[in-house]
């Protein structure tokens, strides 16, 4: 993800539950024209039936770590490695280098400055309201370079529920476990003497307030990267348990250093309690009242451990390799961090919130930090089927945006910004409305979303459809009065096709029909001729000349290729417009099969997702970003499963491993492509209560659904040459077509797909 508006690129504890008011104390392979190479064959398989039992056993599978050796020219977007409990508000991390932010962790720097609560959605969006802690023996600076401590990589143990890292420097382990908005840090010294505990905060204007006779630093920090309005600030409160001997603020370029200084003694934990909030002083410590309570380092530990395990148990995969157990997982761990709860408990335990729309403390639910151009295409549709309550509550929090705010947001980190093309919130909600998710205002969803598609906003201050006047008047937004515009147009009718669900789901069956007949103004910006997505000026006439290698405007992190099959909503209508079935499949094979060409186009440089296209020998299908991940999936569409199954599968094996992403990990959105890919089905197009069938990559898995409901997944005669199936059974039943519903998948079912090593066709 570049800047994408441009082309420049407890007691309580132990409650956790789902929702807020309850509060929760590679290799390259290169393809030749006409080749098919033989699919990486898994090492050391696991036997079907050998279950994972035991806590911590899928909690072990999972590395945060993975996908962390990322920059901005070779991006695995937001990787960094959190421990934090599901959709949290509070994350934590190692930072090695506030220099090199928004990369300011990377494995390879071998140093700690401290441990950091950050709120970063993206390394292409940065930070905020961040603040950082490290344990430290003597009286080192407090500038971070200056005050770092190397750390042996073995030393380095990052997990779901717990941070943990030996500063040899300082001779100190230190151990954090994260709560919902808290965390609690441990720091053992190896020696007894002078110690202490430096607190950064970001901003010249940061505050700190000490009681040393009580353990207690508070401070606040109004630090932002932008997404909010004027007063926004981060509060921490700070509870330790030693005698503070002296506090001192320093002064420091751009930050304030909060210094507490203690005697420490060998062996001997110090527990320090971090509680933060974004509505008040007061209300972080509240927050820590009610999420570490009086509760031990040690059960607050294996509290947090339980809670994950839970949560990853909501899918149980046997078979496979270890390696891609440990993928699965670590994926399942990525989805569930985004977006994070913004709303904190007030003093009868409802939900309230600072609105990052209006500025003020409003009651009810609000969630933030989710890019819907990154999410819509997998994360939505996941969390449909595993998580349909916390799904409900998350769009409640879009539509009380919409009412603080005015308008939807387009990118909410934390509130408005301006990022990427379309209004793809629709997706959410249409897919929501398809599949009958319950849990949100329905009528004030459609509300917002009709406001948007019909009336102008501010796209500049991250509401409202770019070109939306002339997307109205003309069908199309023209290339030569708006950036973009091929994807502009292409968003903005797959948008009108989910508004339409909304609106009959909503009663609005009028509405429904005007929306749905604006979906199908895809075809104003498709080029019969070239048979690519184009680029339209006002006048009607083609961008000319047309070279579908160029990379950015009319399109978006991409050139025509990867924008050619962007019509999720309409697949028999895009393949009968490209000559047919048989035609159309000809175009998948050759977008696979083409060298991975770009030219650089306005951008003028070698932008990362290009880098990214490259690396790997998947021609023109970019893996690496979103707007090719349903593509695959179209072979289905056009009659050619097996062809899914293939390549799909092939992905699958070459371009995830426990270590790495091929591109950009935003929010959830390839994990969990990989993810539902890896089950056996893919949501085509969020906006429609089904799935497209390919193949499993597991054995047996085991969907553990809401209400007790229980989907068991199984690929008989499954292996690294046997992928294909072609008609799957579900509950006994022989199942004939491409896709398979919501409902079938969410009932409690069983699919049972027998493998081959060849295609029937």
């Amino acid at each position: 993800m570049i800047n994408k508006s441009s082309n420049t690129s407890r007691r309580n504890f132990f409650k956790i539950a789902g929702t807020g008011v309850a509060m929760a104390t590679l290799p390259a392979v290169v393809l030749e024209a006409g080749a098919e190479p033989a699919l990486q064959a898994p090492s050391t398989k696991i036997s079907a039936g050998t279950a994972r039992k035991g806590a911590g056993r899928l909690v072990g599978l999972v590395n945060p770590l993975q996908g962390t050796n990322s920059s901005s020219l070779f991006s695995r977007g937001n990787t960094l490695p959190i421990a934090a409990l599901p959709f949290g508000m509070a994350h934590w991390t190692p930072q090695s280098n506030a220099e090199q932010a928004p990369w300011f962790f990377r494995p390879e720097d071998n140093r700690i400055e401290g441990l950091r609560c950050t709120h970063q959605l993206s390394p292409w969006l940065d930070d905020y309201g961040f603040a950082t802690f490290l344990p430290f023996a003597g009286s080192p600076s407090a500038v971070p370079g200056a005050r770092a401590s190397s750390y042996r990589p073995a030393d380095l143990k990052v997990k779901p529920h717990l941070v943990e890292v030996v500063l040899l420097r300082y001779g100190c382990k230190a151990q954090l476990v994260p709560t919902e908005r808290c965390g609690i840090l441990r720091m053992t010294f190896n020696k007894s003497g002078p110690a202490g505990l430096m607190i950064d905060l970001p901003g010249e204007d940061a505050e700190f307030h000490a009681e040393p006779a009580s353990g207690v630093v508070s401070g606040l920090t109004r630090a932002s990267a932008g997404g909010v309005p004027k007063g926004f600030a981060t509060y921490y409160e700070v509870e330790i348990e030693a005698k503070i001997a002296a506090f001192e603020v320093k002064a420091e370029r751009g930050r304030r250093v909060g210094v507490i200084r203690f005697d420490a003694e060998s062996g001997r934990p110090v527990d320090v309690r971090i509680g933060h909030s974004f509505v008040s002083p007061e209300q972080a410590k509240h927050n820590l009242k009610v999420e570490l309570g009086s509760n031990r380092f040690e059960e607050i530990c294996t509290a947090a451990e339980e809670i994950w395990e839970k949560r990853l148990g909501r899918i149980q995969v046997e078979g496979g390799t270890e390696s891609q157990q440990q993928t699965f997982y670590s994926a399942l761990y990525r989805t569930s961090l985004f977006p994070r709860m913004w709303h904190e408990p007030d003093a009868a335990g409802h939900p309230v919130h600072y609105s990052p729309y209006s500025g003020k403390v409003i009651p009810g639910v609000m969630y933030a930090d989710h890019g819907y151009w990154d999410v819509y295409r997998a994360w939505y549709p996941l969390m449909s089927i595993l998580d349909p309550e916390r799904l409900g509550e998350i769009l409640q929090a879009w539509v009380n945006a919409s009412k603080e705010g005015g308008w939807l947001p387009q990118f909410p980190c934390p509130g408005y910004r301006a990022c990427m093309t379309g209004s793809l919130i629709d997706a959410t909600f249409g897919d929501a409305a398809a599949k009958g998710i319950v849990g949100f205002d329905l009528q004030g969803a459609y509300a917002a979303l009709k406001k948007h598609a019909t009336q102008p906003g501010d796209p500049d201050a991250g509401y409202g459809r770019r070109g939306i006047e002339q997307y109205l008047k003309l069908g199309y937004v023209p290339s030569d009065q708006v950036g973009q515009a091929a994807v502009e147009s292409l968003d903005a009718a797959y948008g009108d096709f989910c508004i339409a669900q909304v609106a009959r789901a909503a009663g609005n069956v009028g509405d429904a029909a005007i929306f749905e007949a604006r979906s199908q103004n895809w075809r104003r910006v498709f080029d019969s001729k070239t048979r690519f997505m184009r680029g339209k000026k006002a006048d009607g006439s083609w961008d000319e000349p047309f070279d579908p290698f160029v990379w950015g405007s009319p399109y978006v992190e991409g050139s025509a290729w990867q924008h050619r099959f962007s019509v999720p909503h309409d697949p028999e209508g895009l393949i009968e417009a490209m000559g047919g079935k048989e035609g159309f499949v000809g175009y998948l094979d050759e977008m696979l099969k083409l060298s991975p060409r770009f030219e650089v186009g306005v951008y003028g440089r070698e932008i990362h997702e290009m880098s990214e296209m490259a690396a790997v020998g998947f021609g023109q299908y970019a893996h690496s970003n979103q707007p090719v991940h349903h593509v695959l999936y179209m072979y289905a569409a056009a009659g050619r499963a097996d062809r899914t199954q293939y390549w799909v599968r092939r992905v699958l094996n070459t371009l995830y491993t426990p270590s790495t992403y091929t591109g950009d990990e935003d929010t959830g959105s390839m994990a969990a492509w990989y993810v539902l890919s890896a089950l056996g089905f893919y949501p085509l197009c969020p906006g429609k209560a089904s799935y497209v069938l390919g193949g499993p990559l597991f054995d047996r898995s085991t969907l553990n659904l809401p209400g007790g409901k229980k989907t068991i997944i199984e690929a008989v005669n499954n292996g690294p040459e046997n992928f294909y199936c072609a008609k799957p059974t579900v509950d006994g039943k022989p199942h004939t077509d491409w896709n398979i519903s919501h409902a079938a998948i969410t009932k409690g079912s069983k699919l049972v797909f027998t493998m081959s090593s060849h295609a029937e066709r």
